[in-house]
């Protein structure tokens, strides 16, 4: 596997989950841990951030293959092709791009056992940090 890592440290900022009842589980940890709800989408999935990181609950279909449980997780990195070339460089295959009107990561890729995660230079939404923290 190349050592060819990006210049810049990529920060894991994003984690998305596969649930029964998005609202019930965004009152939960709304409520416990003072998330903050930032994005809903028409199919009930709810988006919500700490302020630094990022868990969407995306809403089960009951007519759709894809398990409850972990979907994917997601990179807020400085520049998506450095990323990208550094991935095919170590084996991988080049990641997708993401189709989509919501703001958030542009491209998807697999690690090496078949787990999703995304690549995002303009971050995944939500409230952003204060000034002084370390920014996406």
């Amino acid at each position: 596997m190349s050592n060819t890592r990006p210049a810049e440290k990529p920060k894991l900022r994003h984690l998305a989950i596969v649930v029964r009842d998005p609202e019930q589980l965004a009152a939960f940890y709304s409520g416990i841990f003072g998330m903050e709800i930032f994005h809903r989408d028409p199919d009930g999935s709810c988006f919500l951030s700490d302020g630094y990181f990022s868990l969407a609950l995306i809403k089960h279909q009951l007519d759709g293959e894809t398990p409850l449980g972990m979907n994917h997780f997601g990179f807020h990195v400085a520049d998506t092709s450095e990323s990208m070339a550094a991935l095919v460089a170590a084996g991988a295959d080049k990641p997708a791009e993401r189709f989509t009107n919501r703001p958030f990561a542009e491209y998807r890729a697999i690690d090496p056992e078949g787990n999703w995660f995304d690549l995002s230079a303009h971050g995944f939404g939500g409230p952003r940090p204060p000034a002084d923290e370390d920014t996406e």
